[in-house]
């Protein structure tokens, strides 16, 4: 069974985009720079040649990928529903360690945004948080030790 990926409409409409961009701009011009740098002979020591076809594996591998995730993508539907943590909310919690209060939006793996804080769905924060309400404590299970977060208001 394929694994599923979380989206909101935005977000898919985002990953189409960039697929598209990915399948005809992009690989047209690595194209032509392999022909270009091919035109210059000798390939057994043509590093612009070497670099262009590296590229073009590296496009192709992300092409993949995100062919794979749009094909696979579970659309999130929106919801005014604060009850309970869910992909798309986001979560005021207090963080005991730290002793500071972090706000965090949940969302797909395929629209995580750290420097905003928003962040998957999978992660370690994102897990925790899922299915609890304003008020409880959950523990959050990080490769570098757990640690405890109480939820203070959920949008």
């Amino acid at each position: 069974m394929a694994e599923k990926f979380y989206m909101t409409q935005e977000g898919y409409e985002a990953a189409k985009k960039e697929l598209e961009y990915l399948q005809t701009v992009k690989r047209a011009e690595i194209v032509e720079r392999i022909a270009e740098a091919r035109s210059h002979g000798d390939l057994s020591e043509n590093a612009e040649y070497d670099a262009a076809r590296n590229e073009q594996a590296a496009n192709e591998g992300e092409i993949a990928e995100l062919d794979y995730k749009v094909k696979n993508a579970v659309i999130i539907e929106e919801t005014e529903d604060t009850s309970v943590v869910h992909i798309g909310s986001t979560v005021l919690v207090h963080d005991f360690d730290l002793d500071e209060d972090v706000s965090y939006t949940i969302m797909g793996t395929t629209e995580v945004d750290l420097m905003n804080n928003v962040i998957s769905n999978e992660s370690p924060v994102g897990l925790a948080l899922l299915k609890h309400r304003k008020g409880e404590t959950v523990t959050v299970k990080a490769p570098n030790g757990d640690y405890s977060l109480k939820i203070l208001k959920i949008e």
